[in-house]
């Protein structure tokens, strides 16, 4: 009797608390419209001014067997214009090549010699924008002709491929736009609006919401009723979750008919990474306002927490792009973790296997933060 009882309380208190967020004119407009008016934008119209160290892959098909003296252009450009990697390390760049301007600053790009399916799952991922293949008398350009950083980097290095001894690139070359579902802008920034809605949302209408109701006293009146605080806290999350999948579900369906998304992998294994991200950001959620009693203190140590995340973790450019000493640390960083789970279903074809350890540990740090912060929760 007593149990039931319990989860009656726990249901009345979900409804209570979706029914306390619903009748917000803000949730409408931030949860739902912005992140589809950002993607709009963001989509239509992606630009960055200035120049940064690009990332390219190269393939060779060189016909050798009916002609052992073969060699391509891209060869010739790699061998005789570019300096070779001296380090030798395994997955590093091979060959690196300056485009110099006092100006503008320089051009910087990092040759990676791989095969083609690599190099298309590096192209998804946003660690490389061009992919050039070699053959015997030309050379192609594979990009996405939407992604304007792309078109840059085609234009300086067709600027340069074929100078000197081998033949000009504007006679031998030839581009082929990648148009493909998962190689385009609006398929990398949708999954990375989303799992960043899933930390702000979580982090904000979580902690945020505890500590206003603490520091305005509201929470020492629940003391005195017969509720349990884990209740409490556990009402607080499936709001938010439902929420959540309804912010994201939203988004995508805009995105569906705006830019004929697709997910190619398993619906079922992004459903539950989703809610493995959920978990994660709801348990720092109540780990962070366990205590706080002030706003001030709360808006910086949830400012301090989502802030370098959302900077770091990839959601509206690759995180290849920082120097490669972080990219361990930001790899391990739990939007960083559920960003690229849900970016290798949606562009990837990834299911259950390839998502598995991520849902495992950001279930663990929701579970971790999460009992840490019911024990030290304070009413007030």
């Amino acid at each position: 009797m007593n149990r039931w009882l319990g989860l009656k309380q726990l249901w009345l208190l979900i409804i209570a608390l979706f029914r306390e967020i619903i009748r917000e004119p803000g949730v409408l407009f931030w949860g739902i419209l912005f992140p589809i008016l950002m993607s709009l934008g963001l989509g239509l119209a992606f630009t960055k001014k200035n120049d940064v160290t690009r990332k390219v892959a190269v393939i060779n098909k060189v016909d050798r067997l009916s002609d052992p003296s073969a060699n391509s252009i891209l060869t010739g450009f790699l061998e005789k214009s570019c300096e070779k990697n001296p380090s030798g390390i395994k997955e590093s760049w091979i060959w690196k090549y300056t485009i110099k301007d006092a100006k503008l600053g320089n051009s910087i790009f990092l040759i990676y010699d791989m095969k083609w399916d690599e190099a298309m799952t590096l192209l998804k991922r946003g660690t490389i924008n061009v992919l050039i293949v070699g053959l015997n008398n030309s050379v192609e350009y594979h990009f996405d002709p939407m992604n304007p950083d792309a078109q840059l980097t085609f234009l300086k290095l067709s600027s340069v491929v074929g100078k000197g001894e081998v033949q000009p690139v504007q006679s031998n070359s030839e581009i082929k736009p990648l148009t493909v579902k998962g190689t385009r802008y609006i398929d990398f920034l949708v999954p990375g609006l989303m799992t960043m809605g899933i930390m702000m949302s979580s982090m904000w209408g979580i902690s945020y919401g505890i500590i206003e109701k603490r520091s305005k006293k509201l929470l020492r009146r629940l003391v005195a009723t017969p509720m349990r605080k884990s209740y409490f806290l556990m009402a607080l999350i499936t709001v938010r979750i439902i929420m959540n999948f309804i912010e994201s579900g939203a988004l995508f369906i805009f995105a569906l008919l705006a830019f004929k998304m697709t997910i190619q992998g398993n619906i079922s294994a992004l459903i539950l990474i989703f809610l493995a991200g959920n978990i994660a950001f709801a348990g720092l959620a109540i780990l962070i306002s366990s205590h706080t009693s002030n706003t001030e203190v709360g808006n910086g140590l949830i400012n301090f927490v989502v802030m370098p995340m959302m900077i770091l973790s990839g959601i509206f450019f690759s995180y290849q792009n920082f120097p490669e000493w972080s990219l361990p640390v930001i790899r391990k960083l739990p939007l960083t973790i559920l960003t690229d789970g849900a970016r290798s279903i949606f562009n990837e074809g990834a299911g259950y296997r390839e998502v598995a350890l991520p849902i495992i540990i950001l279930t663990a740090i929701g579970a971790l933060f999460f009992t840490i912060g019911l024990k030290i929760f304070k009413w007030h």
